[in-house]
């Protein structure tokens, strides 16, 4: 298409008419051909190609990963998640704690699969004073260390901020007396969890004889009240976000119609700097706009600054904090995994990224970009201005995608930003070998930034496929880049955190259906400026025909990454029964869900404490005074509920 735009010229016509900025990259786009031109057939067809192929490219990659990801969960190896569900919002009970109304629920509904459960504790206070004891010990390390290489000289600290302030005391004294206090806290918030009643949530661990039992009652609904003992596959242990599940059930629709109105906002105001970014992507429009800042930004060296690179940076540089302020929106939503939590930061993120990166920068680039025009010519052209003028924005998103995506992919496998922090907490933080392990930790991918960041341009591209086709080498070279570099760190760098089983699949999918329909909207408005009235209902086809599309692969591949097949689940059961008749699947499932603060090596005692008693029993007694689905007599009635005789039957 490169020849077909090119071989016009339109925007030289318009320039001697209306002076039209623009710039030579302009001429290789749909711009530069005259307004009612059949060569806008050339457009549309290429617009169905990449259509087609896109979605030949999508269904073939769907299908690869449904397929992968049953194969994994049947070969994997054996884990406590394939045996245990999340339920939460456990009703209340006054004659009955929550672990004995689970089981005795499960017991009931349940009483052929149901193993055992463990209830979950409010131990963020808990939490905090285990960290802080942590950080604490830590000191004391560093200071005995110091001390035995210098034992003439006794180290000193002061008890004030930072230790800039306060009383001068003995630093070893000091931190093993805070310790002591720190153990005795710990010791009395134990006890404090381990009697008190409102220290345990209404949300249990239930873990079951079988996987298939396990997914039986995970997709099921277990009570005919669908707001109650709510059932979902347990996150495998390392997943959990244990701060959350503390956070009542009722409480979480609030939490995020509040961060809904949260993010609304922060996505409307970020719109003022991106303007600003946008103010200085183009030289020749602000000279117009501004002639006085003509002779300072004629300078060849700020006008080669100006123009190339400091859009691209500055907007790089709004967009630093962002994840860390979209992850801390996820964790007050309430979302009990670490997974999801970054999958809601990552769909945020790309929100973000599509309404303020792409649609801003056209939209307020394309205003200062045409201000001059804007203010002198009749509201009927603008129509017009804004159809000519958005394929210009493609010389910014080349910009972007070099500082962006080429630098950040070169940063990537340089490794910068973790060599220069790890030496900042080398010289400033880093105590005791421990802390510097920590230091050296490489972390892990970030899906919540790295896969919204990929997805971006996959809608650039889509985009500018049809309007401006010469950004697609610059999009070609960062995935080839981005691939080598991503594939290397995944396998030798980065630690895994969690494993998901590609569950992030289906909503990249969506994304890039996504960004497919809205590039042919685009194409569709871009035509209508351009007096292509007849392309109109070969284009409206396309996004009706890529939504049927996308509704096929819905429902076609995404069960495979909703539900667990009972067939697969019956399967493994049965070869593990083959293979080890005699497992202890209690043994290996009894402290798999526990809190982390409870497991410890001089922390035995009380995880006994903690765990609840998990006898061999089939039927369990109940105290409380409702006949329901009560399978031994009732403590306080004194008779057998209907119930009984045909548990008893069966």
């Amino acid at each position: 298409m490169v020849p077909v735009n090119w071989t016009n010229g339109t925007l030289e016509h318009l320039n001697l008419s209306s002076k039209l900025t623009y710039s030579d990259v302009d001429k290789l786009s749909i711009s530069n051909i005259p307004i009612g031109s059949r060569r806008f057939w050339t457009h549309i067809v290429m617009a169905y190609a990449f259509t087609f192929w896109t979605c030949y490219v999508l269904k073939r990659e769907y299908e690869i990963v449904a397929t992968m990801r049953l194969h994994f969960l049947a070969s994997e190896r054996r884990r406590p998640d394939q045996f245990t569900v999340l339920v939460q919002n456990v009703p209340p009970d006054p004659d009955e704690s929550v672990s004995e109304l689970v089981e005795h629920f499960f017991l009931v509904n349940h009483p052929e699969h149901y193993l055992t459960n463990q209830v979950v504790y409010n131990a963020n206070k808990l939490s905090n004073l285990v960290h802080e004891k942590k950080k604490k010990q830590n000191w004391l390390d560093f200071y005995q260390l110091r001390y035995s290489r210098k034992p003439s000289a006794r180290p000193f600290v002061k008890t004030g901020f930072l230790g800039l302030w306060g009383r001068r005391v003995d630093a070893i004294d000091f931190y093993t007396s805070e310790i002591e206090r720190l153990s005795e806290e710990i010791s009395i918030e134990r006890e404090k969890i381990a009697s008190n009643p409102k220290s345990i949530m209404p949300v249990a661990f239930v873990s079951f004889k079988t996987r298939w039992g396990a997914a039986v009652c995970a997709q099921t609904q277990q009570s005919r009240n669908p707001t109650i003992w709510l059932t979902e596959w347990a996150p495998e242990p390392r997943d959990v976000y244990w701060d959350n599940l503390a956070i009542p059930y009722v409480s979480l629709t609030i939490r995020r119609l509040i961060i809904a109105v949260a993010f609304f906002f922060l996505t409307f105001f970020f719109m003022i700097p991106i303007a600003f970014v946008q103010s200085l992507a183009n030289i020749e429009g602000i000279e117009k706009a501004v002639p006085f800042l003509e002779p300072v930004i004629e300078l060849k060296f700020i006008k080669s600054i100006i123009q190339g690179f400091l859009p691209g940076i500055a907007l790089k540089i709004f967009l630093i904090f962002l994840p860390s302020i979209l992850m801390l929106m996820s964790k007050f939503e309430g979302f009990n995994s670490i997974s999801a939590l970054e999958r809601r930061s990552a769909s945020r993120y790309y929100i973000f990224q599509f309404i303020n990166v792409f649609l801003g920068s056209i939209i307020t680039g394309t205003a200062f970009q045409q201000l001059d025009n804007f203010i002198h010519q009749s509201a009927n052209d603008i129509p017009k201005t804004i159809g000519v003028s958005i394929p210009m924005k493609a010389t910014f998103f080349i910009t972007y995608i070099m500082v962006d995506g080429w630098a950040g992919i070169a940063g990537e496998i340089l490794r910068l930003k973790p060599l220069i922090i790890y030496h900042l907490k080398n010289f400033f933080l880093v105590k005791t070998e421990k802390d510097r392990e920590e230091a050296m930790d490489p972390g892990t991918l970030g899906f919540n930034t790295g896969e919204p960041q990929i997805q971006l341009y996959f809608l650039l591209g889509l985009v500018y496929s049809v309007v401006t086709p010469i950004l697609l080498p610059f999009i070609i070279v960062f995935f080839a880049l981005a691939y080598v570099v991503y594939r290397h760190q995944i396998i030798n760098v980065y630690n895994q955190e969690y494993e998901s089983a590609a569950a992030f699949w289906p909503d990249i999918h969506g994304r890039i259906v996504t960004a497919l329909v809205v590039s042919q909207l685009l194409l569709m408005g871009l035509l209508s400026t351009k007096n292509a009235a007849q392309s109109t209902p070969l284009l409206i086809t396309l996004p009706v025909l890529t939504i049927f599309f996308h509704r096929f692969c819905k429902g076609r591949y995404e069960p495979a990454f909703l539900r667990y097949p009972l067939q697969e689940a019956m399967m493994k059961d049965t070869l593990e029964r083959a293979r080890e008749p005699n497992l202890n699947l209690k043994g290996f499932l009894q402290n798999a869900y526990i809190h982390p603060v409870f497991k410890g090596e001089d922390e035995d005692d009380n995880d006994v404490a903690m765990e609840e008693p998990m006898q061999e029993q089939v039927l369990v007694q109940t105290k409380r005074q409702s006949r329901r689905n009560t399978p031994l007599p009732s403590k306080h009635s004194g008779s057998t509920s209907p119930s009984k005789s045909r548990v008893v039957r069966d």
